[in-house]
């Protein structure tokens, strides 16, 4: 009798138990970095096939997608993950080697190249295969450069690309675009011009030419950098990609065209393109009378088209395996 009332009393404990839908678990990971670790956060959703590789966008851009020295909180990434995670799919986003978690991994954060970006996410992507069986990049800003370029290889267990906001042209180019955007920037133009032509040709130029005012972003150390990031087209890279891929652009993005979405669809026949109805560079829904409103504050949600898309993309592709 006694034995037949435990039973009674634990059975409701066990019914609700089985009621509790599997609960992601959030971990940081870490990875052999060239000096020290690299390091992501992981969303590890119990049981799914899919998991999302976040590449962050350039400069110091964490994991979350801000820039805290600059003032920029936007959150997206973070919101991406949870997005993802409400799905049923995990998700890993990362600090690039020098910054934040991956600080050590080596001395100087601007002695990079895509290359060796790259070269990260291929690990990344390995290690999150260890996880879900099948890994996405999504490769935000110059993440998307980045993803296209470790692309490249074909490397097993990527099933697709996410480019998110992703440049179709050289980003010297693009520089110079979004300078002319702003009447203010007239009087520097020509300078940004002749800087960009220099770099472009793999040549550095002296910082006591360059304006006062341009001199942070063209700083000794930026230019090394800028010289191999510019020396890459990006639709020409798109062409060797076979596989799947979304291409996601905001039609009220100041940085990044929908011109640029719709030459890396060009290079790859396959892409799926959605454009996102006044979506800014942070992916989120522009507000008129605040124009930057969305890279500062974190609690704005994403565009409400974003995340239907992406899951929409990755269960479609996976019907299609």
């Amino acid at each position: 009798m006694a034995l037949m009332l435990y039973r009674l009393r634990i059975l409701p404990y066990l019914i609700i138990v089985c009621m509790i839908p599997s609960v992601a678990i959030a971990e940081l990971l870490q990875i052999d970095g060239p000096k020290g670790p690299l390091v992501g956060e992981l969303i590890n959703v119990a049981n799914a096939h899919n998991i999302v590789v976040i590449i962050p966008g350039s400069g110091p851009t964490d994991r979350d997608g801000n820039s805290p020295q600059m003032g920029l909180q936007p959150n997206m990434y973070k919101l991406l993950a949870e997005g993802l995670e409400k799905a049923g799919i995990s998700s890993l986003r990362i600090d690039k080697r020098g910054f934040y978690g991956s600080q050590a991994a080596i001395d100087d954060p601007n002695d990079v190249t895509i290359e060796a970006y790259a070269d990260d996410a291929l690990k990344w992507i390995d290690r999150a295969s260890q996880i879900s069986p099948c890994v996405w990049i999504a490769g935000h800003s110059e993440g998307g450069l980045v993803a296209l370029v470790a692309a490249k290889t074909n490397p097993t267990n990527l099933c697709g690309l996410i480019l998110l906001a992703a440049s179709g042209r050289p980003i010297g180019q693009l520089l110079i675009e979004q300078f002319h955007a702003n009447p203010a920037n007239a009087s520097l133009i020509s300078d940004v011009e002749i800087i960009v032509s220099q770099l472009e040709a793999g040549r550095t130029v002296d910082a006591q030419s360059i304006p006062t005012v341009l001199q942070p972003l063209f700083s000794a150390g930026l230019q090394r950098y800028m010289i191999d990031l510019f020396s890459y087209d990006p639709v020409e890279i798109a062409s060797h990609w076979k596989g799947p891929v979304l291409v996601v652009q905001g039609t009220g993005d100041i940085q990044v065209k929908q011109a640029d979405a719709d030459r890396l669809t060009a290079a790859m026949p396959q892409a799926v393109l959605k454009s996102l109805n006044n979506a800014t560079h942070v992916l989120k829904e522009g507000i008129e009378a605040q124009p930057f409103i969305t890279y500062t504050d974190p609690t704005l949600p994403l565009h409400s088209e974003l995340m239907p898309t992406i899951v929409g993309f990755l269960n479609k592709s996976r019907a299609a395996e």
